[in-house]
């Protein structure tokens, strides 16, 4: 099955995949088994090791395939994300959020590197290279936490716009944390911290910022310019927003910067040139896009799990997962609570602390390491760890965002507003 044969079967598997996903979603919505968990355990099913359906190494390099098809859903996911987020929410909030998302990053890098260099034994820059991988919320999986029924009537604005701001900015910013450990396995020290300096924080952090910027702006613009002029059809206004992730993605490639960071800053750009209604319009359509793109990565994932690595890691692999998804982010939130406005209560921070899912950003950055590395413990730890992040928050989302919205009264608070 190699070829354009077997390419079909893939495209026909995963298509059948989000068809029949999308005929229970009401159900799936509501339920504690989301749908990017049947997604993962349907790529196990079909995967090599049980019917064997698919298997991506018959296409090529499996990292480099993973890798540029989780750079295309982060790409779609996190416009959605920035047309998520209300217009005065940056300019009302960045003090707090550059807290969260500048010093809550150093510190969860910190914990999740001294994990895995405490637990596993690894050296300490590769520890240092896959805590960072672990280290960003992931906005495709957040997406399912912060949108839908459920979310709205139990969770207030200030909690979901948090995480979905997040998610989006951290992504882009993790590359910093990324590639200083990169760059100083593969280079010496003074030439790795030269490169990290000089092309990494100015160009590829920086550089991709002002230039994610300036194209969001510049897009936004034109469409405002062309809607005053009548001549932009309704139904092309999806088609504009997919698009611009797609030149934001390839264009911050093509000048080789961070092309996770141009895609959010394109797309927070764009929010602000563009109207309220305008936003609100294509964020629904831009939010269904993103689904049909993020479940078959799910999948992907679960095709390409590295059975026989996971058992070498054996006992240290479980208590690692389960070490990470409960040190790396609840007690920093705790520690920042002070700090951030839009955290009233403990069970505020602890909410937040919890859902910082780890999924399809680990996913391109593990496959890129482990690409220019090739060192396939780096997959071994990473997809463990994404696994275990999704299946704990994805059971976990719906039960405790009804518990949450009970206990603080949220959810009764909302619901005598709409009878009034």
């Amino acid at each position: 099955m190699i070829g354009k044969d077997y390419l079909n079967i893939i495209v026909t598997l995963l298509g059948g995949l989000v068809v029949l996903l999308a005929l229970p979603s009401k159900k799936l919505e509501k339920s504690p088994v989301p749908a990017t968990l049947v997604a993962l355990v349907l790529g196990i099913l079909i995967g090599p090791e049980f019917l064997d359906l698919i298997d991506l190494g018959e296409l090529g390099n499996k990292s480099k395939i993973l890798e540029s098809t989780a750079r295309l859903v982060l790409g779609i996911g996190l416009v959605g994300v920035a047309l998520r987020i209300p217009k005065a929410y940056p300019r009302q909030n960045w003090r707090q959020m550059t807290l969260l998302v500048g010093a809550g990053m150093v510190l969860m890098w910190v914990i999740s590197t001294a994990l895995i260099y405490l637990i596993l034994g690894t050296s300490f820059w590769l520890s240092a290279l896959i805590g960072a991988i672990i280290t960003p919320t992931d906005p495709i999986a957040a997406s399912p936490i912060v949108t839908g029924p459920v979310a709205k009537k139990n969770l207030p604005d200030r909690i979901r716009h948090a995480i979905s701001f997040e998610s989006g900015a951290n992504d882009g910013l993790s590359y910093l944390f990324i590639f200083l450990p990169l760059l100083v396995i593969t280079l010496t020290p003074g030439l790795a911290m030269e490169k990290w300096l000089k092309h990494t924080l100015l160009w590829e952090m920086l550089g991709a910022t002002a230039f994610g910027l300036l194209l969001g702006f510049v897009a936004g613009k034109l469409l405002r310019l062309a809607e005053r002029h009548d001549m932009v059809q309704e139904e092309w206004r999806l088609v504009y927003t997919v698009a611009l992730s797609l030149l934001a993605v390839g264009a911050g490639k093509l000048i080789k910067s961070d092309e996770v960071l141009v895609v959010f800053a394109a797309g927070a750009a764009f929010v602000q040139v563009i109207s309220a209604e305008e936003q609100g319009e294509e964020e629904k359509g831009q939010e269904a896009v993103n689904r049909f793109f993020s479940y078959p990565i799910f999948a992907l994932l679960g095709t390409e799990i590295p059975w026989s690595g996971w058992f070498e890691l054996g006992w240290k692999g479980v208590l690692l997962a389960v070490a990470v998804l409960l040190l790396r982010r609840p007690p920093v939130l705790l520690l920042l609570k002070p700090f951030l406005p839009a955290l009233y209560t403990k069970k505020d921070a602890l909410f937040l602390g919890w859902f910082g899912p780890i999924a399809v950003a680990a996913i391109y950055y593990a496959s890129l390491a482990e690409h220019k590395l090739k060192e396939p413990l780096i997959w071994d730890v990473v997809s463990l760890v994404i696994c275990a992040s999704v299946v704990a928050c994805g059971v976990s989302s719906t039960p405790l965002s009804k518990l949450y919205g009970k206990v603080t009264g949220y959810r009764e608070a909302r619901e005598k507003e709409d009878v009034k």
